[in-house]
């Protein structure tokens, strides 16, 4: 059985459901084409914590905000380590690169995890990243060890208008275990720390149709499961796009 106190655990270690919108620090100087030493340059700098880097090398507004998100980022996760390769990009005048972060810390003796991928689109303007965007997030934060077997079902990309399916699967026999879980959507852009209320599932796990929005853009859903053996929160992005 969930002892039910437990449940406002990640709202308490003040665990972020803004996740990772603003974490790409550019290197000052880019050429028009990206090379190994943007990569090396660009995952050094994260790893550094360099906030002076950021305020000089990103455009318009974005050099004010992501120094305030990246710091609540690194006080949740003080060890929290960034990985960086390059994709190729089939976009005119866009570079892609994917993104790797995980940390861990400790909390009332538990390790919980921090893994998250996404990818990141942007334009070069007078050597500046410009127009950034994340495609493809997924972040995930578990204190259970990895012990609860979990299935993710949820799409990168569905078509406008759409019904689609969010299943979160727990793939071991529940038995009498109770566990409890929610998922709640957001607008792309508006990454916040808020509270999701938890409700007793019924069913292994968590199952939902849904309707993609009529106008092309992204889908943000955070969610939490909790179980006997731990939590795990989740976020994932979904590109709504006009056709596949």
């Amino acid at each position: 059985m969930i002892n039910m106190s437990n449940l406002n655990l990640f709202k308490n270690i003040g665990v972020p459901l803004y996740l990772l919108i603003y974490l790409i620090i550019p290197y000052s100087a880019i050429t028009e084409t990206l090379k190994v030493d943007f990569i090396r340059n660009l995952e050094n700098s994260l790893n550094k914590r360099d906030l002076e880097f950021i305020k000089k090398n990103f455009r318009n507004d974005e050099n004010q905000n992501i120094p305030k998100q990246f710091s609540k980022i690194v006080n949740d996760f003080p060890d929290s380590k960034w990985k960086i390769k390059k994709l190729k990009s089939n976009i005119p005048h866009k570079e892609i690169l994917r993104i790797k972060v995980s940390g861990e810390k400790i909390v009332n003796g538990k390790i919980h995890l921090l893994e998250s991928n996404f990818d990141y689109i942007f334009s070069i303007l007078n050597g500046k990243i410009d127009e950034g965007a994340i495609k493809n997030l997924f972040t995930t934060i578990r204190n259970d060890d990895k012990k609860i077997d979990i299935n993710f079902q949820i799409p990168d990309k569905v078509l406008t208008g759409s019904k689609y399916d969010i299943d979160v699967i727990l793939d071991k026999p529940l038995e009498e275990v109770i566990i409890a879980g929610a998922i709640k959507p957001h607008q792309a852009n508006s990454f916040f720390e808020q509270e999701i209320l938890l409700e007793p599932l019924a069913s292994g796990g968590i199952f939902k149709m849904t309707r993609a929005p009529s106008k092309p853009g992204v889908q943000i859903w955070s969610g939490i499961i909790a179980h006997p053996q731990g939590m795990i929160t989740f976020t994932k992005s979904i590109e709504i796009v006009d056709k596949i």
